[in-house]
């Protein structure tokens, strides 16, 4: 499958006693899909996949698959820092219908160039399902260089995508400049999307369509288009929400405004918690007032 547009790295939402919040998950998707997203992805990092357990990491996915009923794909996240363990999940997406998976870098253990090829390839080369893969140092202490990314597109024909989140736009240019035809390049941060699409990429994973929707997909489809000029004033009128987004470790930000627009419960699992810091709190809410996010 060909990556490209809007793909909302969907939270999980929670209830006031902890458990996963199955109503407000559905509500959530609705939301989605009536706002023009291109995919859905549950269970990243925004999803707070690494506290949920595998039962509930399972359970998510199969929900996603079930309220989306094949309206726009399912890419579900999958990663693990244990290669066995994402085998298990990836296989585990695929029965449940994902239309693809989302592979993190394996976090912690801090593998070499080879271990990361040998990690990606083995899980390829366990499912026929396409595979994104998701580079972000910043949270796993390893980046997966163009090299190796090259080399596991030509090897493993079902790894398709990569959603780089390291913050290097040269880096980005680098894989989009030796990509095969078929591999796609999206950003993992909003407010490096258009300058992605500009140098050539297709889309982005993004945090802030969780609550705009329809405002991302119109300026990402717009970069898409080649409406520069409209695509650049949208993002001017996204970017306070684009800064507030990560103004504490996501997705608290981004969760924290739809508890404050009332779609889900401000409920996190530790180590992660409420905003920590009172002005950040007035902040967010100023920039949600100030774009009609919240009355």
């Amino acid at each position: 499958m060909k990556f490209t547009g809007v793909y909302t790295a969907l939270i999980t939402p929670f209830t006031p006693g902890g458990a996963v919040d199955e109503d407000a998950l559905k509500r959530l998707i609705e939301f989605q899909l009536k706002n023009a997203v291109d995919g859905l992805i549950p269970c990243g990092t925004t999803g707070e996949s690494p506290t949920l357990s595998h039962d509930e990491h399972d359970r998510v996915i199969e929900l996603t698959v079930e309220f989306v009923k094949g309206q726009v794909p399912v890419v579900a996240g999958t990663g693990s820092n244990a290669t066995a363990e994402a085998i298990r999940l990836t296989r585990h997406a695929r029965d449940a219908g994902a239309d693809g998976v989302l592979l993190v870098n394996p976090y912690y253990n801090k593998p070499t160039q080879k271990g990361l090829y040998l990690h990606f390839k083995a899980i390829a080369d366990a499912v026929d399902i396409a595979c994104m893969l998701y580079n972000i140092k910043g949270r796993t202490a390893v980046n997966l260089e163009t090299d190796t990314l090259v080399r596991l597109m030509h090897e493993c024909p079902n790894i398709t995508a990569m959603k780089e989140a390291s913050g290097d736009l040269e880096q980005m240019k680098a894989v989009i400049a030796r990509r095969t035809p078929q591999f796609c390049v999206l950003s993992g941060d909003d407010n490096m999307a258009l300058r992605l699409i500009e140098a050539g990429g297709h889309g982005v994973v993004s945090v802030a369509s969780n609550i705009v929707p329809d405002r991302m997909a119109a300026m990402i489809h717009a970069g898409l288009q080649g409406d520069f000029e409209r695509a650049r004033a949208l993002e001017a009128e996204l970017d306070p929400l684009f800064r507030v987004e990560f103004i504490e470790t996501n997705p608290i930000p981004i969760k924290t405004a739809l508890a404050m627009r009332g779609m889900c419960a401000e409920v996190f699992r530790l180590p992660l918690c409420e905003l920590e810091r009172a002005e950040h709190r007035t902040e967010l809410a100023r920039v949600l007032r100030s774009m009609n996010i919240i009355s």
